[in-house]
């Protein structure tokens, strides 16, 4: 009997089709950064880049979520094969030409601009949105405070109905009122719908505080007569007036923020910060649940841009273990915390900045340290050995003169020979507000970061010399002179938000011109100190380059350099070349975080 004979039955057409699907999908898969290319270009060459070697270009391209190249049109408006050129000798020609995809091109106005993504290098995010619920920066007198405050109560009947609940608010300014001397709890009483109510209120600048005459019950006894640190202002006879300064201001009861609270405060910041093109905020005093509320967010992917974290705990103590530390943490990489945030004194509006000398305008006091200086540096070299970067708060004189000490004595060490490497820890000076000349000599030779807030000047321009006198206004608000001694030429901008405006473009505007929003100031339209403007360029790179740089981020984030991360933002006019009083009219188009439009569009 003949073998019988095996024969493969013919092979389905169903998986031919099959295959090619497969097919496709890898070959998709394998040049899939091609499929999500984006190029962004400007007739006008209006990309600023931040990048010394190309600073203004005609287009930028992006791949995902980082830049792939920066150049002309030319460069990238050709199309790009799905197929990986090994293979294409053996695929057909028509179906190469089929699976050519071009990439998706978008031309900005001529009139627009693109910048890097924005950055505050010194803000408050919680305490901007708990501002937002009851502002008092535009009372000019005791009597529109209270007239606020009745608003509010008038606009939120559960708060009217129960005088138990406390008012909150923030933003008064005694220099900008007649007379210029603090509040007190009487005033809060004056009329009936306050009279009886927990009140406490924030200065602007969040170093005093101004209660009502219930709060002053309720801290009753536990009143001390003094407060390492800080002062309770009292009248004649020695009895608090309701005003409460820098660390005293611990002793008031107030509650703490709710969970739903916080969440309220968060969302309110994160979208007027995109509506500004900020990308990436560095927070300048995170509270241990200020940081566990941002890991949650972080975790679930609701943190909408970068922020960098100093962690911030009130005790003289060493507290870094309480601190965990977060690198590129979360579901899109966006939170850091690898700082922390020390306080030396207090601020300049409310006579708590720490001078070398009297100030000039109240001689009896010079200032307040809150915090001993053996403490202090005992932190510090603590903080530096366990490799956190140290951010100090310092407003006078004195307090930048001590802590460059400190910071002196642990890098260049006992013998005095650099024993730290200054990059790798980048030490930073927040403020850096009133100097000695010597001292900013000291902080660019020591290579210790002075990060800075622009609005300060011009909000203070109106009274400072007056709290200072002629001689120590040589080193203050000195952003020039700052820049000009630092070796690496890195001076970070920042706000201080609440304390200022969160529209980055408050910053560049006064950084540029030393004029208030109205253009004038103390020494005419030519600005306050002109000699310690910065230019539009060394402004910019303050807010995107040396802003990345002091939160060790340079590599990643900054300047729109191929490689980087895609975040950037389209303004609607030229701000580097626009007269100066335009500046503050150009609004936000887009910004863009991770490659993708978070506010606006393209």
């Amino acid at each position: 009997m003949p073998d019988a004979k095996i024969t493969n039955p013919p092979w389905p057409r169903a998986n031919i089709f099959w295959l090619f699907g497969i097919l496709g999908v890898v070959l998709v898969a394998w040049n899939y950064p091609y499929t999500s290319r984006l190029v962004v270009c400007s007739s006008t060459c209006n990309i600023y880049t931040v990048d010394e070697a190309h600073p203004r270009v005609e287009c930028l391209s992006v791949v995902g979520s980082r830049i792939a190249g920066t150049g002309n049109l030319a460069d990238f408006a050709n199309k790009y094969p799905l197929i990986p050129l090994t293979l294409r000798p053996y695929i057909p020609a028509w179906i190469s030409k089929f699976l050519e995809w071009s990439p998706k091109v978008i031309t900005i106005p001529p009139t627009s601009v693109v910048v890097p993504g924005l950055a505050d290098s010194h803000a408050h995010i919680i305490q901007n949105g708990f501002k937002m619920q009851l502002e008092l920066e535009k009372a000019r007198s005791v009597p529109d405070v209270i007239d606020l405050i009745k608003t509010y109560i008038l606009s939120h009947p559960d708060v009217e109905r129960d005088p138990t609940r406390w008012i909150q608010g923030m933003g008064w300014d005694q220099t900008k009122w007649p007379g210029g001397e603090f509040p007190t709890a009487e005033d809060l009483s004056t009329d009936p719908l306050l009279s009886g109510r927990p009140i406490a209120l924030y200065r602007v600048d969040v170093h005093a505080t101004w209660v009502s005459t219930r709060v002053l019950e309720l801290i009753g006894d536990n009143m001390p007569s003094e407060i390492e640190g800080g002062i309770i202002v009292r009248d004649s006879e020695g009895r608090s007036t309701g005003v409460f300064l820098d660390n005293a201001m611990s002793i008031i009861p107030h509650p703490k923020y709710t969970e739903a609270e916080l969440s309220n405060f968060f969302e309110i910041t994160m979208k007027m910060a995109l509506q500004y093109g900020l990308t990436s905020v560095h927070d300048a005093a995170a509270e241990l649940e200020v940081i566990e509320f941002l890991m949650k967010q972080a975790e679930t992917g609701t943190l909408p841009i970068r922020l960098y974290l100093m962690g911030s705990v009130s005790s003289d103590e060493y507290w870094g273990p309480q601190l965990r530390r977060l690198i590129n943490y979360g579901r899109d990489g966006r939170l850091n915390l690898r700082s922390v945030k020390l306080f030396t004194d207090g601020a300049l509006g409310s006579w708590g900045a720490a001078l070398l000398a009297p100030y000039s305008d109240k001689p009896e006091t010079s200032g307040i340290m809150r915090i001993p200086q053996e403490a202090l540096s005992r932190l510090v070299h603590q903080f530096h050995q366990d490799d956190w970067q140290v951010n100090i708060h310092c407003i006078g004189d004195k307090a930048n003169s001590i802590v460059l000490g400190i910071l002196e004595d642990v890098i260049l060490g006992q013998n005095g020979s650099r024993e730290t490497d200054i990059t790798k820890w980048r030490p930073r000076i927040e403020h850096s507000q009133i100097m000695t000349l010597a001292d900013i000599e000291r902080v660019g030779r020591l290579g210790v970061i002075p990060s800075v807030q622009p609005t300060h000047a011009t909000s203070d321009m109106w009274y400072a010399e007056t709290r200072l006198g002629p001689d120590r206004m040589k080193g203050a608000y000195a952003y020039q002179s700052l820049l000009k001694a630092s070796v690496g030429k890195v001076l970070p901008l920042g706000s201080d938000f609440p304390v200022e405006g969160v529209n980055p473009l408050l910053g560049f505007y006064a950084a540029v011109s030393r004029l208030s929003i109205d253009g004038t100031s103390p020494h005419g339209p030519d600005g306050w100190y002109p000699e310690q403007k910065l230019t539009r360029t060394q402004a910019l790179k303050g807010m995107t380059l040396d802003a990345a740089y002091a939160s060790f981020a340079e590599t990643d984030l900054g300047s729109l350099v191929p490689g980087k991360k895609a975040d950037f933002v389209v303004l609607d006019r030229d701000i580097m070349t626009i007269p100066v009083g335009e500046i503050l009219d150009a609004k936000v188009t887009s910004t863009v975080i991770d490659g993708q439009v978070a506010y606006g569009a393209l």
